[in-house]
């Protein structure tokens, strides 16, 4: 028995259709991020809606024949087979099986496989009883009609909507969050309501008509806590109104506390409720810009670039300078962008991501930029470093650019005082206030320079200055005119926009 479970074990685990279809499936349940899973979200839903409607309606009216059959049928169906892959991918019994067999192996000790199989399973039996797993089973028996009874689980199909419907699980989740606060607040309405009740009965049962059991005064100690007042039932001693004096100013203070709580509750959801949102909308693009840190050199960037980048977002820590950032005008979050959690929130996988480590602490810096190389090493870091003994270690965790604004400020100051003419020039080229400008042409976005010559590429006639080529992480500056362009060149060019549009119009099949 044990070589034939640890067979099909081993056989799961090496099928590759198998474990991309159980990932996909339990990625789709799961991963808010999957862009499959608002359509199968919207479906269930729907089905969830028309259902229901269609078992009220039912109540007095006859529905076609075909509703019946959608609802029996269709509708069962479809519930039972998502109950049935939630069971299913909820934990992997052959994952198991063949690791408990290597550790067997490996520490030469028997190795039993129905161990673990009715390990595997007991965990599936606890996911049936989860409250989530009970409502989707019990929302299966509605369509059951021979058995008029099962219909009163149609309530269980509306409290399915709970798993997809995102603000329901935000309300329930807020309301978690105070579970501390609102069970003491339970457990005192409790305690007001049984005593007024206890209290009331011993004193008016023999005077008052309206009380003929001890459940007849809970009733009303209930009902006037609540502020509801039907009047059925109403105190004729002056004890029994004095407890309603009591009862009533009860009532009222714990309405006021019930109410203060979830107000702070939802107050402390709402920023990151917004926050979730901003992200969401950022990874829906196809590449934006992660700035870590709102100092004088993220002020400055965006006060002169802020409009050509339209996807972007700034990760502050301190609470006070995001306030700043978002007053500025600007999107901010407050985030600590040197956990790993927090940029794995962004959607590596199908965006470009560029992140700018702008912090002022260089500690800091290196952390963002490990955990950015970590999650993926397409993930293109540009780090800012201030102590020049700091700049191997960027080099070392993976930083694609080094910023080192005080050696480009010094190297800048002395450019000044020796060469003012250059100083101007380079100034004017920099800020955008000269002509003429610096910029970059990726040999991968124009292939049709590929393969050519520089001698052979158009620059005089677009009257561009050709000035070198990045190759490799290596810049080759003013290389031969015998010099091929390679597919992954990226050419460093001097001259008026306008040229370099005709540059690239030249070539405009392939670029």
């Amino acid at each position: 028995m044990n070589q034939i479970l640890l067979s099909i074990a081993l056989f799961l685990r090496s099928s590759k259709r198998y474990r991309a279809t159980k990932n996909f499936i339990r990625d789709i349940f799961h991963n808010t991020n999957n862009p499959y899973k608002k359509y199968v979200d919207i479906t269930i839903i729907f089905l969830i809606i028309t259902s229901v409607v269609i078992l009220i309606y039912e109540v007095k009216t006859p529905v076609p024949e075909w509703l019946d059959i959608y609802d029996i049928y269709f509708v069962s169906f479809v519930f039972s087979i998502e109950y049935l892959l939630r069971l299913w991918v909820h934990n992997d019994i052959s994952e198991h099986i063949v690791k408990e067999h290597k550790d067997a192996q490996f520490l030469q000790k028997d190795f039993s496989s129905l161990s673990i199989l009715k390990e595997g399973l007991g965990e599936k039996v606890k996911y049936m009883f989860t409250p989530s797993a009970l409502i989707d089973l019990l929302a299966i028996f509605p369509a059951y009609r021979p058995l008029r009874v099962l219909r009163i689980f149609v309530l269980f199909r509306v409290l399915k909507l709970l798993r997809y419907t995102k603000s329901i699980n935000q309300f329930t989740e807020v309301l978690l969050n105070k579970k501390f606060e609102l069970l003491t607040l339970l457990f005192l309405l409790f305690f007001v309501v049984m005593t007024a009740g206890i209290a009331l009965y011993v004193m008016e049962e023999h005077q008052n008509p309206h009380i003929d059991s001890l459940f007849d005064a809970i009733y009303w100690a209930l009902v006037t806590i609540s502020t509801v007042g039907y009047g059925d039932i109403s105190p004729v001693t002056t004890e029994g109104r004095s407890i309603s004096i009591l009862v009533i100013i009860s009532g009222i203070a714990m309405i006021s506390f019930a109410t203060s709580v979830i107000v702070s509750a939802f107050s402390e959801k709402l920023s990151e409720l917004k926050e979730s949102r901003i992200i969401e909308q950022v990874n829906k693009s196809n590449s934006f810009l992660l700035i870590c840190g709102y100092g004088q050199m993220t002020k400055m960037f965006l006060r002169h670039y802020a409009d050509e980048y339209n996807n972007y977002i700034i990760l502050e820590n301190n609470l006070e300078r995001m306030e700043e950032a978002r007053k500025d005008g600007y999107e901010a979050i407050h985030e600590d962008a040197s956990r790993y959690e927090t940029l794995k929130k962004f959607n590596v996988e199908h965006c470009k991501i560029t992140i700018l480590c702008l912090t002022a602490s260089d500690v800091e810096n290196i952390y963002i930029t490990l955990n950015a190389k970590s999650i993926s090493k397409s993930i293109r870091v540009i780090a800012r470093v201030n102590d020049s003994n700091m700049e191997s270690k960027f080099a070392h965790a993976g930083t694609d650019h080094i910023l080192m604004p005080n050696k480009v400020a010094n190297t800048m100051i002395h450019t000044a005082i020796t060469q003012p003419t250059m100083y101007k020039a380079i100034h004017a080229i920099l800020t955008g206030k000269s002509i003429a400008r610096i910029d970059e042409i990726r040999a991968y976005e124009c292939e049709g320079i590929i393969g050519k010559s520089i001698e052979e590429l158009a620059f005089k006639k677009a009257k561009l200055l050709f000035m070198g080529i990045q190759r490799r992480g290596e810049f080759l500056f003013n290389p031969l005119h015998s010099t091929k362009v390679e597919s992954g060149d990226i050419l460093l060019v001097m001259g008026r926009k306008i040229s370099l549009e005709y540059f690239k119009s030249i070539y405009e099949k392939d670029c």
